[in-house]
């Protein structure tokens, strides 16, 4: 899936830099990337590597997760371990399916001014990324326990500042903040306890840097490849679990009567690589 995007990006950057001296001849330089713009972005979104994650524990209720789920024997109920995945079956001998890549797109509307040879501007973009991101820990019952996040949508306002050398092509730097809507949701083979979910969708503040460059190809008309480093805080879903039909020697209830869990990573952080398209007023 990477690879036709990755040639898409490639060729559309080929063509505007080899169209680009044809319209030079009628176009100002002087006033290239001057001005209003609307446009979008299609592109591949693409998990960081989030080594190390795993399911964090909170046992006694004080609020901090931190505390080991242990069997009324003291072994640790979930010696298994944890994946950077979703679970493939009970027992982590099956393994884990990977993080889910996915492509990305959005609309954006902003305005550039230029100085001579340097250009400064503002962006505002609505975005969708396809991407999912998973961990799971194994319990010694066996059984697996799956949490899944990904972001539905996103509005991010976003600073640029970049060098024309002439010739309708602009290398710039970009960031700013974002407000992102992540869907968050559990799975488990448990049937004996009961999970419930604080919440699902949730609105989180987060952050974009990145970087890019975009080529003229007709007087009023640009296309670019850009790339984005996107992190949003996403720590406050929680899973209670409780009795269900479970004994009070159930590992999950034996120190308070229930245990909460969640995400060990409080950040949800994927990249972007983007073909874009503007068009000028």
């Amino acid at each position: 899936m990477t690879t036709p995007i990755k040639i898409s990006a490639v060729s559309a950057i080929a063509i505007a830099m080899l169209a680009t001296p044809a319209f030079a001849q009628t176009v100002k330089e002087d006033t290239d990337f001057d001005g209003v713009y609307v446009g979008g972005h299609f592109g591949y979104s693409a998990q960081s590597n989030d080594r190390g994650e795993g399911v964090v524990f909170d046992t006694n209720g004080d609020g901090e997760f931190g505390d080991g789920v242990f069997t009324t024997s003291g072994a640790n109920a979930f010696a298994p371990g944890f994946c950077r995945g979703a679970a493939q079956g009970n027992n982590a001998a099956a393994g884990c399916r990977q993080d889910q890549n996915g492509i990305e797109y959005g609309l954006r509307i902003g305005a550039d001014k230029r100085y001579g040879n340097f250009v400064v501007g503002a962006l505002i973009e609505g975005s969708r990324s396809e991407a999912k991101d998973f961990v799971t820990a194994f319990s010694s019952t066996p059984a697996n326990y799956t949490f899944t996040r990904e972001l539905d949508y996103a509005i991010s306002a976003r600073a640029r500042a970049g060098y024309t050398p002439g010739g309708g092509v602009l290398f710039y730097g970009t960031g700013g903040a974002s407000y992102g809507r992540i869907e968050n949701s559990f799975q488990t083979s448990n049937a004996a306890n009961a999970f419930t979910p604080n919440k699902g969708k949730d609105w989180a503040w987060g952050w974009q840097a990145g970087g890019g460059v975009e080529a003229k190809i007709a007087p009023n008309m640009s296309i670019g490849l850009e790339y984005l480093y996107n992190k949003y805080g996403n720590d406050d879903y929680v899973v209670n679990v409780g009795p269900g039909t479970a004994p009070a020697t159930n590992p999950f209830l034996l120190t308070s009567g229930q245990t909460d869990m969640r995400r060990s990573d409080p950040n949800f952080d994927f990249h972007s690589i983007r073909v874009t398209t503007a068009f000028r007023f």
